[in-house]
């Protein structure tokens, strides 16, 4: 009984042959095995994936990219206060030289903040062309990034028309402004909560 019970074990462990495997006559053929398909798998030649290489320029522009990214939202409510106190002092009458020379003075903050942006966006985005990984993100991220930058450029070129529809203008120049801010915070989220 002892030495059926070691036989059995010895079966049971021994090493089973790699390859195809064929049934003696009267015995059905078993499914081929995971390493029966891994032998056929890796006979078939495969291109191999092309390396990437990253400048160390590259990395630089990233990390000052990514540091500004996180004024933008600060910068952006700031902006946003001074805005509305602006023009709520617009209908009465009584806005402020200091509160428009605040907001310019955000708003020329925001313009270096999205001009640095863009510039070390837009070479990065170059240098990556090659690279698949992330492509798609980096490709969105960075046409919305673009019209937010268009739509700032027009927000600050309807901002200081003092004209006899003043009041209509300022809210035509708030529509811009918060429409732009909006699409560069949904991209600007997109980045860090997707981006690997």
């Amino acid at each position: 009984m002892m030495l059926l019970q070691l036989m059995a074990a010895a079966a049971l462990s021994a090493p089973v042959p790699a390859g195809p495997r064929i049934a003696p006559v009267g015995i059905s053929a078993r499914a081929p095995t995971f390493a029966d398909r891994q032998t056929v798998a890796d006979s078939v030649p495969r291109k191999r994936p092309r390396a990437i290489e990253y400048s160390d320029a590259y990395y630089t522009r990233l990390r000052i990219h990514q540091l500004a990214s996180y004024a933008e939202l600060p910068l952006f409510a700031a902006e946003w206060v001074l805005g509305e106190r602006l023009l709520r002092e617009q209908r009465t009458g009584e806005a402020s030289d200091a509160l428009k020379g605040a907001h310019s003075t955000v708003a020329l903050g925001l313009g270096a903040l999205f001009t640095v942006n863009t510039v070390t966006g837009a070479w990065n985005l170059w240098e990556s062309r090659s690279d698949p990984a992330g492509r798609t993100l980096r490709l969105i991220h960075s046409v919305a990034m673009l019209g937010a930058d268009a739509g700032f450029a027009w927000a600050g070129a309807t901002g200081g028309e003092d004209d006899d529809n003043g009041l209509a203008s300022a809210n035509h120049h708030r529509t811009i402004a918060l429409s732009s801010m909006a699409l560069a915070t949904a991209a600007t989220a997109m980045m860090w909560l997707f981006h690997d």
